[in-house]
Protein backbone atom coordinates (compact mmCIF):
# COMPACT_ATOMS: atom_id res chain seq x y z
CA UNK A 1 0.00 0.00 0.00
CA UNK A 2 1.08 3.57 -0.68
CA UNK A 3 -0.37 7.07 -0.43
CA UNK A 4 2.00 8.64 -2.91
CA UNK A 5 -0.34 9.44 -5.80
CA UNK A 6 -0.20 13.08 -6.85
CA UNK A 7 2.71 15.46 -7.31
CA UNK A 8 5.97 14.27 -5.81
CA UNK A 9 7.31 16.79 -3.33
CA UNK A 10 11.02 17.62 -3.20
CA UNK A 11 12.34 18.30 0.28
CA UNK A 12 15.92 18.23 -1.01
CA UNK A 13 18.24 21.24 -1.01
CA UNK A 14 18.27 21.66 -4.78
CA UNK A 15 16.80 21.46 -7.22
CA UNK A 16 13.88 22.80 -5.25
CA UNK A 17 10.20 22.95 -6.10
CA UNK A 18 9.42 25.35 -8.92
CA UNK A 19 6.28 27.51 -8.84
CA UNK A 20 3.72 26.88 -11.56
CA UNK A 21 4.25 30.47 -12.71
CA UNK A 22 7.94 29.75 -13.33
CA UNK A 23 7.13 26.61 -15.29
CA UNK A 24 4.57 28.50 -17.35
CA UNK A 25 7.05 31.28 -18.11
CA UNK A 26 9.15 28.76 -20.04
CA UNK A 27 6.20 27.45 -22.05
CA UNK A 28 6.61 29.82 -24.97
CA UNK A 29 8.28 29.95 -28.38
CA UNK A 30 11.98 30.68 -28.67
CA UNK A 31 12.99 34.32 -28.79
CA UNK A 32 15.07 36.10 -31.40
CA UNK A 33 18.33 36.28 -29.49
CA UNK A 34 19.35 39.44 -31.39
CA UNK A 35 16.15 41.34 -30.57
CA UNK A 36 15.69 44.35 -28.35
CA UNK A 37 13.50 42.18 -26.10
CA UNK A 38 16.42 39.83 -25.52
CA UNK A 39 18.74 42.69 -24.60
CA UNK A 40 16.19 44.16 -22.21
CA UNK A 41 15.63 40.77 -20.58
CA UNK A 42 19.35 40.33 -19.97
CA UNK A 43 19.78 43.86 -18.66
CA UNK A 44 16.89 43.46 -16.22
CA UNK A 45 18.22 40.15 -14.91
CA UNK A 46 21.78 41.35 -14.46
CA UNK A 47 20.58 44.45 -12.61
CA UNK A 48 18.30 42.45 -10.33
CA UNK A 49 20.99 39.88 -9.57
CA UNK A 50 23.25 42.67 -8.35
CA UNK A 51 20.31 43.85 -6.27
CA UNK A 52 19.98 40.38 -4.72
CA UNK A 53 23.69 40.21 -3.97
CA UNK A 54 23.41 43.78 -2.59
CA UNK A 55 26.30 45.13 -4.60
CA UNK A 56 26.98 48.09 -6.85
CA UNK A 57 29.23 45.77 -8.84
CA UNK A 58 28.32 43.97 -12.04
CA UNK A 59 26.84 40.49 -12.19
CA UNK A 60 27.31 37.76 -14.78
CA UNK A 61 25.11 34.86 -15.86
CA UNK A 62 26.68 31.56 -16.90
CA UNK A 63 25.05 28.56 -18.56
CA UNK A 64 26.32 26.32 -15.76
CA UNK A 65 25.49 24.94 -12.35
CA UNK A 66 27.17 26.08 -9.16
CA UNK A 67 30.33 24.11 -9.90
CA UNK A 68 30.65 26.09 -13.11
CA UNK A 69 30.23 29.34 -11.20
CA UNK A 70 33.01 28.19 -8.84
CA UNK A 71 35.28 27.79 -11.85
CA UNK A 72 34.20 31.17 -13.22
CA UNK A 73 35.32 32.88 -10.01
CA UNK A 74 38.63 31.02 -9.82
CA UNK A 75 39.58 31.58 -13.46
CA UNK A 76 38.80 35.29 -13.41
CA UNK A 77 40.84 36.35 -10.39
CA UNK A 78 43.60 33.79 -9.77
CA UNK A 79 46.75 32.49 -11.43
CA UNK A 80 48.48 29.13 -11.36
CA UNK A 81 50.39 28.78 -8.09
CA UNK A 82 48.26 31.28 -6.15
CA UNK A 83 47.51 30.19 -2.60
CA UNK A 84 43.89 29.89 -1.49
CA UNK A 85 42.65 29.50 2.09
CA UNK A 86 39.51 27.35 2.28
CA UNK A 87 37.32 27.69 5.39
CA UNK A 88 35.83 24.30 6.23
CA UNK A 89 32.30 23.90 7.62
CA UNK A 90 31.12 20.94 5.58
CA UNK A 91 31.59 19.64 2.08
CA UNK A 92 31.05 22.52 -0.28
CA UNK A 93 33.82 25.00 0.51
CA UNK A 94 36.13 22.00 0.29
CA UNK A 95 34.68 21.24 -3.13
CA UNK A 96 35.39 24.78 -4.27
CA UNK A 97 38.93 24.41 -2.99
CA UNK A 98 39.32 21.12 -4.85
CA UNK A 99 38.33 22.91 -8.06
CA UNK A 100 40.97 25.58 -7.42
CA UNK A 101 43.59 22.91 -6.79
CA UNK A 102 42.69 21.10 -10.01
CA UNK A 103 43.14 24.40 -11.86
CA UNK A 104 46.66 24.84 -10.52
CA UNK A 105 46.23 26.79 -7.29
CA UNK A 106 47.81 25.88 -3.97
CA UNK A 107 45.10 25.16 -1.43
CA UNK A 108 45.27 25.30 2.35
CA UNK A 109 42.26 24.21 4.40
CA UNK A 110 41.56 25.99 7.66
CA UNK A 111 40.36 22.87 9.41
CA UNK A 112 36.86 23.10 10.73
CA UNK A 113 34.21 20.68 11.85
CA UNK A 114 31.10 19.38 10.09
CA UNK A 115 29.20 20.07 13.32
CA UNK A 116 29.92 23.79 13.57
CA UNK A 117 30.34 26.98 11.61
CA UNK A 118 33.60 28.71 10.74
CA UNK A 119 35.14 30.58 13.68
CA UNK A 120 36.02 34.16 12.63
CA UNK A 121 38.72 34.42 15.30
CA UNK A 122 40.48 31.40 13.81
CA UNK A 123 40.39 33.08 10.41
CA UNK A 124 41.89 36.27 11.82
CA UNK A 125 44.61 34.35 13.65
CA UNK A 126 45.63 32.44 10.52
CA UNK A 127 45.74 35.60 8.41
CA UNK A 128 47.84 37.44 10.97
CA UNK A 129 50.42 34.66 10.69
CA UNK A 130 50.59 35.13 6.91
CA UNK A 131 53.15 37.93 7.20
CA UNK A 132 54.16 37.89 3.53
CA UNK A 133 50.55 37.78 2.32
CA UNK A 134 51.05 34.56 0.38
CA UNK A 135 47.32 33.82 0.66
CA UNK A 136 45.63 35.42 -2.32
CA UNK A 137 42.02 34.43 -1.72
CA UNK A 138 39.70 33.09 0.98
CA UNK A 139 36.85 30.71 0.10
CA UNK A 140 33.80 30.10 2.28
CA UNK A 141 30.13 29.18 1.89
CA UNK A 142 27.36 31.08 3.64
CA UNK A 143 25.34 27.87 4.03
CA UNK A 144 26.79 24.40 3.59
CA UNK A 145 23.96 22.12 2.46
CA UNK A 146 25.80 18.96 3.55
CA UNK A 147 26.23 19.96 7.20
CA UNK A 148 23.52 22.70 7.28
CA UNK A 149 26.03 25.05 8.89
CA UNK A 150 25.36 28.79 8.62
CA UNK A 151 28.52 30.86 8.53
CA UNK A 152 28.46 34.45 9.75
CA UNK A 153 29.88 36.05 6.62
CA UNK A 154 29.73 39.55 8.06
CA UNK A 155 31.82 38.48 11.07
CA UNK A 156 34.33 36.68 8.85
CA UNK A 157 34.62 39.84 6.76
CA UNK A 158 35.36 41.84 9.91
CA UNK A 159 38.02 39.30 10.91
CA UNK A 160 39.75 39.63 7.53
CA UNK A 161 39.71 43.40 7.88
CA UNK A 162 40.99 43.25 11.46
CA UNK A 163 43.91 41.12 10.29
CA UNK A 164 44.77 43.77 7.71
CA UNK A 165 45.09 41.09 5.07
CA UNK A 166 44.64 41.88 1.33
CA UNK A 167 43.35 38.43 0.26
CA UNK A 168 40.19 38.41 -1.84
CA UNK A 169 37.08 37.43 0.13
CA UNK A 170 35.11 34.96 -2.02
CA UNK A 171 31.70 33.66 -0.90
CA UNK A 172 29.46 30.86 -2.15
CA UNK A 173 25.81 31.91 -1.71
CA UNK A 174 24.25 29.01 -3.61
CA UNK A 175 22.15 27.82 -0.67
CA UNK A 176 21.32 31.22 0.78
CA UNK A 177 20.75 33.83 -1.94
CA UNK A 178 17.11 34.89 -2.01
CA UNK A 179 16.42 33.09 1.27
CA UNK A 180 18.60 34.80 3.87
CA UNK A 181 20.14 38.26 4.12
CA UNK A 182 23.23 38.75 1.96
CA UNK A 183 25.05 42.08 1.78
CA UNK A 184 28.07 41.81 -0.49
CA UNK A 185 29.33 45.38 -0.38
CA UNK A 186 28.49 46.01 3.27
CA UNK A 187 30.22 42.81 4.42
CA UNK A 188 33.38 43.43 2.40
CA UNK A 189 32.92 40.54 -0.04
CA UNK A 190 35.00 40.87 -3.20
CA UNK A 191 33.31 38.26 -5.37
CA UNK A 192 30.25 36.07 -4.76
CA UNK A 193 28.53 33.31 -6.69
CA UNK A 194 25.23 31.45 -6.65
CA UNK A 195 22.93 29.28 -8.76
CA UNK A 196 19.38 29.19 -10.03
CA UNK A 197 18.02 25.96 -8.57
CA UNK A 198 17.66 26.65 -4.86
CA UNK A 199 16.30 29.86 -3.37
CA UNK A 200 15.73 31.36 -6.81
CA UNK A 201 13.11 28.69 -7.64
CA UNK A 202 14.30 28.13 -11.21
CA UNK A 203 15.60 25.13 -13.15
CA UNK A 204 19.20 24.06 -12.70
CA UNK A 205 21.54 25.38 -15.35
CA UNK A 206 22.29 29.00 -14.51
CA UNK A 207 25.23 30.15 -12.41
CA UNK A 208 25.70 33.72 -11.19
CA UNK A 209 28.77 35.72 -10.20
CA UNK A 210 28.84 39.22 -8.70
CA UNK A 211 32.07 41.20 -8.84
CA UNK A 212 33.44 43.96 -6.63
CA UNK A 213 36.17 46.48 -7.36
CA UNK A 214 39.06 44.51 -5.82
CA UNK A 215 38.10 41.38 -7.73
CA UNK A 216 37.87 43.46 -10.89
CA UNK A 217 41.41 44.71 -10.27
CA UNK A 218 42.71 41.18 -9.66
CA UNK A 219 41.07 40.11 -12.90
CA UNK A 220 43.44 42.30 -14.89
CA UNK A 221 46.43 40.11 -14.02
CA UNK A 222 44.70 36.73 -13.53
CA UNK A 223 46.53 33.98 -15.38
CA UNK A 224 43.74 31.40 -15.41
CA UNK A 225 41.39 33.36 -17.66
CA UNK A 226 39.77 31.35 -20.45
CA UNK A 227 37.36 32.58 -23.14
CA UNK A 228 34.14 31.08 -21.81
CA UNK A 229 34.40 32.31 -18.22
CA UNK A 230 36.22 35.60 -18.89
CA UNK A 231 34.48 38.75 -17.61
CA UNK A 232 36.26 40.94 -20.13
CA UNK A 233 34.96 38.82 -22.99
CA UNK A 234 31.44 39.00 -21.58
CA UNK A 235 31.66 42.78 -21.35
CA UNK A 236 32.15 42.95 -25.13
CA UNK A 237 29.95 45.10 -27.35
CA UNK A 238 27.82 42.29 -28.80
CA UNK A 239 24.93 41.03 -26.68
CA UNK A 240 25.67 37.36 -27.39
CA UNK A 241 28.99 37.79 -25.59
CA UNK A 242 27.11 38.01 -22.30
CA UNK A 243 26.52 34.27 -22.69
CA UNK A 244 29.60 33.39 -24.76
CA UNK A 245 27.19 32.34 -27.49
CA UNK A 246 23.51 31.49 -27.69
CA UNK A 247 21.52 32.72 -24.70
CA UNK A 248 19.64 30.14 -22.56
CA UNK A 249 16.38 31.89 -23.42
CA UNK A 250 13.85 29.71 -21.62
CA UNK A 251 15.91 29.49 -18.46
CA UNK A 252 16.13 33.27 -18.50
CA UNK A 253 12.36 33.62 -18.76
CA UNK A 254 12.04 31.25 -15.79
CA UNK A 255 14.51 33.31 -13.77
CA UNK A 256 12.74 36.54 -14.70
CA UNK A 257 9.43 35.23 -13.33
CA UNK A 258 11.10 33.85 -10.20
CA UNK A 259 12.78 37.17 -9.42
CA UNK A 260 9.52 39.01 -10.04
CA UNK A 261 7.85 36.75 -7.49
CA UNK A 262 10.62 37.32 -4.95
CA UNK A 263 10.48 41.08 -5.27
CA UNK A 264 6.67 41.05 -5.16
CA UNK A 265 6.78 39.16 -1.88
CA UNK A 266 9.50 41.51 -0.65
CA UNK A 267 12.94 40.29 0.37
CA UNK A 268 12.41 41.04 4.06
CA UNK A 269 9.19 39.02 3.98
CA UNK A 270 10.96 36.22 2.13
CA UNK A 271 13.71 36.11 4.75
CA UNK A 272 11.12 36.05 7.54
CA UNK A 273 9.20 33.22 5.86
CA UNK A 274 12.36 31.15 5.63
CA UNK A 275 13.28 31.88 9.24
CA UNK A 276 9.84 30.87 10.53
CA UNK A 277 9.64 27.67 8.51
CA UNK A 278 13.20 26.73 9.47
CA UNK A 279 12.42 27.15 13.14
CA UNK A 280 9.29 25.02 12.72
CA UNK A 281 11.50 22.22 11.39
CA UNK A 282 13.89 22.67 14.28
CA UNK A 283 11.02 22.45 16.78
CA UNK A 284 9.93 19.14 15.25
CA UNK A 285 13.47 17.73 15.19
CA UNK A 286 14.01 18.76 18.81
CA UNK A 287 10.99 16.69 19.85
CA UNK A 288 11.96 13.66 17.75
CA UNK A 289 15.45 13.83 19.22
CA UNK A 290 14.14 13.08 22.68
CA UNK A 291 13.88 9.47 21.51
CA UNK A 292 17.71 9.49 21.72
CA UNK A 293 18.28 8.38 18.13
CA UNK A 294 18.29 11.73 16.34
CA UNK A 295 20.20 14.94 16.93
CA UNK A 296 20.97 18.16 15.09
CA UNK A 297 24.14 17.91 13.05
CA UNK A 298 24.97 21.52 13.95
CA UNK A 299 25.33 21.67 17.71
CA UNK A 300 24.92 25.43 18.25
CA UNK A 301 21.40 26.64 17.45
CA UNK A 302 22.72 30.01 16.27
CA UNK A 303 24.77 28.29 13.56
CA UNK A 304 21.88 26.36 11.95
CA UNK A 305 20.83 27.46 8.48
CA UNK A 306 17.40 28.78 7.59
CA UNK A 307 17.42 26.85 4.31
CA UNK A 308 18.23 23.23 5.23
CA UNK A 309 18.39 21.12 8.38
CA UNK A 310 20.69 18.10 8.65
CA UNK A 311 19.51 15.51 11.18
CA UNK A 312 21.99 12.93 12.45
CA UNK A 313 21.05 9.44 13.56
CA UNK A 314 22.73 7.17 16.05
CA UNK A 315 24.58 4.14 14.74
CA UNK A 316 22.55 1.10 13.78
CA UNK A 317 19.64 2.79 12.04
CA UNK A 318 19.03 2.40 8.30
CA UNK A 319 18.27 5.87 7.01
CA UNK A 320 18.03 4.57 3.45
CA UNK A 321 14.88 2.78 4.64
CA UNK A 322 13.55 6.11 5.90
CA UNK A 323 14.20 7.72 2.54
CA UNK A 324 12.58 4.86 0.65
CA UNK A 325 9.48 4.94 2.81
CA UNK A 326 9.01 8.69 2.47
CA UNK A 327 9.50 8.60 -1.30
CA UNK A 328 7.83 5.35 -2.32
CA UNK A 329 4.98 5.30 0.16
CA UNK A 330 4.27 9.01 0.54
CA UNK A 331 5.80 10.89 -2.39
CA UNK A 332 8.20 13.03 -0.33
CA UNK A 333 11.89 13.10 -1.31
CA UNK A 334 14.21 13.86 1.60
CA UNK A 335 17.83 14.87 1.22
CA UNK A 336 20.30 12.08 1.89
CA UNK A 337 23.36 12.43 4.05
CA UNK A 338 26.39 13.11 1.88
CA UNK A 339 30.12 12.88 2.40
CA UNK A 340 30.95 11.68 5.89
CA UNK A 341 27.23 11.69 6.76
CA UNK A 342 26.18 9.09 4.19
CA UNK A 343 23.47 6.89 5.76
CA UNK A 344 24.15 8.68 9.03
CA UNK A 345 21.86 11.66 8.46
CA UNK A 346 18.90 12.93 6.50
CA UNK A 347 18.24 16.47 5.37
CA UNK A 348 15.06 18.52 5.18
CA UNK A 349 15.24 21.50 2.85
CA UNK A 350 13.09 24.55 3.51
CA UNK A 351 14.20 26.96 0.81
CA UNK A 352 12.70 28.68 -2.17
CA UNK A 353 9.11 27.88 -3.13
CA UNK A 354 7.89 26.53 0.20
CA UNK A 355 5.05 27.44 2.52
CA UNK A 356 3.44 26.17 5.72
CA UNK A 357 1.35 23.31 4.26
CA UNK A 358 4.28 22.07 2.17
CA UNK A 359 6.57 22.17 5.19
CA UNK A 360 4.10 20.67 7.66
CA UNK A 361 3.24 17.96 5.14
CA UNK A 362 6.90 17.02 4.91
CA UNK A 363 7.26 16.90 8.67
CA UNK A 364 4.09 14.82 8.91
CA UNK A 365 5.47 12.27 6.44
CA UNK A 366 8.76 12.03 8.34
CA UNK A 367 6.94 11.43 11.62
CA UNK A 368 4.71 8.87 9.90
CA UNK A 369 7.80 7.09 8.54
CA UNK A 370 9.50 7.03 11.92
CA UNK A 371 6.43 5.34 13.39
CA UNK A 372 6.01 2.89 10.51
CA UNK A 373 9.68 1.87 10.65
CA UNK A 374 9.72 1.63 14.47
CA UNK A 375 12.58 4.09 14.74
CA UNK A 376 12.66 5.40 18.32
CA UNK A 377 11.52 9.00 18.60
CA UNK A 378 9.30 11.08 20.78
CA UNK A 379 5.94 11.71 19.16
CA UNK A 380 4.61 15.22 18.76
CA UNK A 381 7.20 16.82 16.50
CA UNK A 382 4.62 17.99 14.00
CA UNK A 383 2.45 19.33 16.81
CA UNK A 384 5.41 21.33 18.10
CA UNK A 385 5.98 22.79 14.64
CA UNK A 386 2.30 23.71 14.33
CA UNK A 387 2.30 25.27 17.78
CA UNK A 388 5.34 27.39 16.97
CA UNK A 389 3.87 28.65 13.71
CA UNK A 390 0.51 29.37 15.34
CA UNK A 391 2.27 31.58 17.88
CA UNK A 392 4.57 33.23 15.35
CA UNK A 393 1.97 33.90 12.65
CA UNK A 394 -0.89 35.47 14.63
CA UNK A 395 -4.38 36.04 13.28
Amino acid sequence: MAVSAGREFLAIPGPTNMPDEVLQAMHRPALDIYSRQMVELSDSLLSDLSRLFATKGKSYIYIANGHGAWEAVISNVLSRGDKVLVLESGRFALGWGNAAQAMGCEVEVLKGDWRRAVRPDEVEERLRRDKDHSIKAIMVVQVDTASSAYNDIEAIGRAIKAAGHPALFMVDAVASLGCMPFAMDKWGIDVAMSGSQKGLMSPPGLGFVAVGDRARAAHQTAGLRTPYWDWTQRDGPEHYQKYAGTAPVHLLFALRKALDMLFEEGLDNTFTRHRLLAEAVRRAVAVWSEGQVFSFNIADAAERADTVTTVRAAEGHDLFALHRYCKDKCGVVLGVGIGELQNRAFRIAHMGHVNAPMLLGTLGVVEMALAALDIPHRKGGVAAAIGYLAESVPA
